[in-house]
């Protein structure tokens, strides 16, 4: 019995949906590692001017994420956006390989992709939003989050083998292949098979009449959301630095198509336990609740951080950062179920997703400028020190302040609102 209805669940996946998170994978990561491992080791840039590098994209997209969850929320513009969006990042991943002596336009192809890069995960699920039941969102979530790291693998081994064979810049002509074919799957997915209201967070029995969702304010007024907003800042300020800092630690002794071909081992051993958690996200999800899984991400990154402290073998650093795929495996499944389960019936599913996202882009930005100047003057252990201490401090909070939100009922929206 539970075969059969495992087996049907299988059927009702959006299969061109797979196939463009698959795609996605590469060019929503970005080039964050190997570009510190190439401006550091190719064209000899400081480790902070790399920080600046990496933290104006991450600025970027914390401009753009909750206007860009706005505009996914009002249009249905959803697919084309995502074609577009992989179009700009290929473009720009050509530019920085040919242009990389010119600093002006480094900063500027970080700001283009840091804007795409605002765009495409929050479309991406509110298509996914869009096209399922309340039945199989969990499932079709999961899978797209393990398709996602499937092609993150996929990238990473094909840049190992680019980086080893031919060149280190090869990473960055895979990257705009694969933004290509992003744009290329998502055009399979039906246009009519998306319901706009619904993959906006929206219920027709609630919308129905309304010209808007309801505003904002509302979902400010929410704690839960308030509290689960700072559990994420917190999260990727402790966590986001942890990959590019053992990158250029592994740069150190060796040459940069070598380290290259580490870091994409240290992406590979990363996706297949992200590709794990998916699978443990869509079979417990539902049953065990969000934060029990939840809390599992937040407490792995100490422990990461205190054992990337201890040892300077790139085999064992491969080997730790597998970890990372346990904390980002869950983190990027649940906190999609989370936001759904908190915005149900308001229509500001992508808004706030793209407010998280703007989250997500501080910490991410915070976490890179300041632990490229600690390592600048203080060196790698006092840095991985750091953000072990605030990733920490991430897990208590969210522990303390951040309620189980399966079922959670939504507060009605005051007149004003």
């Amino acid at each position: 019995m539970q075969r059969s209805a495992n087996k049907a669940v299988h059927k009702s996946l959006n299969k061109p949906l797979l196939f463009t998170n698959f795609f996605a994978g590469d060019v929503v990561a970005g080039l964050g590692p190997y570009l510190a491992i190439y401006l550091l080791s190719a064209m000899h840039w400081k480790p902070g001017d790399i920080g600046v590098v990496l933290a104006i994209g991450g600025v970027t997209t914390v401009l753009l994420q909750t206007p860009a969850g706005a505009f996914i929320d009002s249009t249905r513009f959803k697919r084309g956006l995502i074609a577009t969006c992989g179009i700009i990042i290929g473009i720009v991943s050509i530019t920085i390989v040919e242009f990389t002596s010119h600093k002006p336009l480094i900063y500027l192809s970080q700001v283009l992709m840091g804007g795409a890069i605002a765009f495409v995960a929050p479309s991406i699920a509110a298509i996914t939003l869009g096209v399922t039941s309340d039945k199989n969102f969990t499932y079709q979530t999961s899978a797209n989050q393990a398709s996602n790291h499937a092609g993150n693998v996929f990238a990473a081994g094909l840049a190992a083998i680019l980086a080893l064979t031919i060149s280190g810049q090869g990473v960055f002509w895979l990257m705009a292949v694969m933004g290509a074919l992003m744009a290329i799957s998502v055009a399979f997915i039906p246009g009519k098979s998306i319901d706009h209201i619904r993959a906006r967070g929206g219920e027709h029995k609630d919308l129905e009449g309304k010209a808007q969702p309801s505003g904002f304010k509302s979902l400010l007024s929410d704690r839960r959301l308030v509290a689960l907003a700072v559990s994420v800042f917190l999260f990727h300020f402790g966590n986001a630095a942890m990959l590019p800092l053992v990158s250029q630690k592994l740069s150190i002794n060796s040459n940069a198509d070598i380290a290259i071909a580490f870091t994409s081992a240290c992406i590979i051993a990363a996706q297949f336990m992200m590709m794990l958690m998916s699978f443990l996200c869509a079979a417990k999800a539902d049953t065990w609740g969000r934060k029990l899984i939840f809390l599992i991400g937040f407490f792995i990154n100490p422990v990461r951080a205190l054992l990337f402290m201890s040892t300077d073998n790139p085999y064992f650093l491969v080997a730790i950062q597998s970890l990372d795929g346990v904390a980002n495996g869950i983190f990027g499944v649940i906190i999609i179920l989370m936001c759904a389960d908190l915005t149900r019936g308001t229509g500001r599913f992508n808004v706030t997703q793209g407010a998280m996202a703007a989250l997500v882009g501080i910490g991410s930005a915070c976490s890179n400028f300041s632990a490229e100047y600690i390592v600048q003057y203080f060196g790698y252990g006092v840095a991985f020190l750091t953000l072990g201490a605030i990733a920490l401090i991430a897990g208590t909070f969210f522990l303390i302040f951040v309620p189980e939100t399966k079922g959670a009922t939504i507060p009605k929206p005051s007149a004003g609102n």
